[in-house]
């Protein structure tokens, strides 16, 4: 088994299956000895991890890519309707935003830049439509706080408050839209 320690200025240790490989971060004052104890003790979970990371590769192993048509009708329509659900929940957060890019994107749902440009996946649009709202009001949010502090999250629920049951279908099918992009 791989295993890659990252030490670091810490207390205690962390184990994390990162693409097939064991990470294991840890104190620097930590023996190798120690980090291998360890490991073996948390092997039970270690085990259950990769089979669900490889059962999860197999899926998105299966998903079916957009086509080039397909895509290019997802930002069309992406271009209409986004900037249509920005409008409507500005007014709602109480804050304007400058131009709203719409982007096909491996890692992001959405950004928000200083000056107040808006940007967000295009695959947005396969995802159900209050997930979609929950992503624009997250990056809404931003225009009054840059961060995702207490206060940040505080004013995302005030205005969504099913905002964490969207953060969660994203984290459980989240990867199965961004495996739909084409290589």
């Amino acid at each position: 088994m791989d295993i890659q320690i990252i030490r670091a200025r810490r207390k205690t240790l962390s184990m994390e299956l990162k693409d097939g490989a064991v990470v294991v971060r840890a104190p620097r004052w930590v023996s190798r000895g120690e980090i291998d104890r360890f490991v073996e003790s948390h092997r039970d979970w270690l085990r259950k991890a990769m089979a669900r990371e490889e059962k999860r590769r197999a899926a998105l192993a299966a998903v079916e890519p957009l086509t080039p048509a397909e895509l290019e009708d997802l930002v069309a329509r992406a271009k209409v309707c986004i900037p249509q659900r920005v409008a409507h929940y500005a007014p709602l957060v109480g804050v304007d935003y400058g131009k709203v890019t719409i982007r096909r994107q491996r890692a992001r749902w959405g950004s928000c830049s200083a000056k107040g440009n808006l940007s967000f996946n295009c695959l947005l649009m396969l995802a159900p439509p209050e997930v979609l709202d929950s992503v624009v009001v997250h990056e809404l949010c931003h225009r009054r706080v840059m961060d995702h502090s207490q206060r940040f999250y505080d004013l995302l629920r005030a205005v969504f408050p099913d905002y964490q049951a969207c953060r969660q279908w994203l984290r459980a099918n989240g990867q199965g839209l961004i495996a739909r992009l084409p290589k």
